[in-house]
């Protein structure tokens, strides 16, 4: 009933990371692909995305990572229109990395679906309090989760339950939205 779409950060999520773990073992999921996973490119990063989103027939939830996040954040109107909700794990600082410089300013409007930010209080690419302004901006629900890093196989989070229970959660949300939405056409 939903499209589930995997967008790794930069340098991709290698295999094991629970990205990676997911997008082989959840029916249907598809994982965006970049050009270039060392040099991003805000413009080029959004669009592989947004193309990823609109080529999708059924009703979009994101799992992003990382930089993954903040490209999700800048997509056009047009491709947040299919997304129904999105996990948002560990987002990135782009303002504090020289080479994430180009997806600064982060934007700082409401989502239009729901979402949910996962962020560590020792996460060494993002400060908690960061993590914390990005969901008051966007929105979010705000999980925390303490030392727990980038919440990346570096960290230890091969596969990670708790991540793919709320994942599930904004899936079963889709899909109520969806079943309502057919149920008054």
């Amino acid at each position: 009933m939903v499209s589930i779409i995997i967008i790794p950060g930069w340098r991709d999520s290698p295999a094991g990371h629970w990205q990676s773990l997911w997008a082989d073992q959840l029916p249907g999921a598809v994982r965006v692909q970049q050009d270039d996973w060392v040099a991003p490119s805000r413009s080029a990063w959004v669009a592989s995305i947004a193309r990823t989103v609109l080529a999708q027939t059924k009703p979009v939830v994101i799992a992003a990572h990382s930089l993954g996040c903040i490209a999700t954040v800048h997509l056009p109107p047009e491709a947040n229109a299919r997304i129904k909700g999105a996990l948002l794990v560990a987002p990135a600082d782009p303002e504090r990395r020289g080479v994430l410089a180009d997806f600064a300013p982060v934007p700082c409007q409401t989502l239009p679906y729901h979402s949910i930010i996962v962020a560590s209080n020792n996460d060494p690419y993002c400060p908690v309090r960061t993590a914390g302004a990005y969901a008051r901006a966007w929105g979010s629900e705000f999980v925390r989760l303490q030392n727990a890093g980038h919440i990346n196989l570096e960290a230890g989070f091969g596969p990670w339950p708790l991540g793919l229970a709320l994942l599930q959660s904004l899936i079963g949300e889709a899909v109520a939205f969806e079943q309502a939405a057919l149920a008054a056409a």
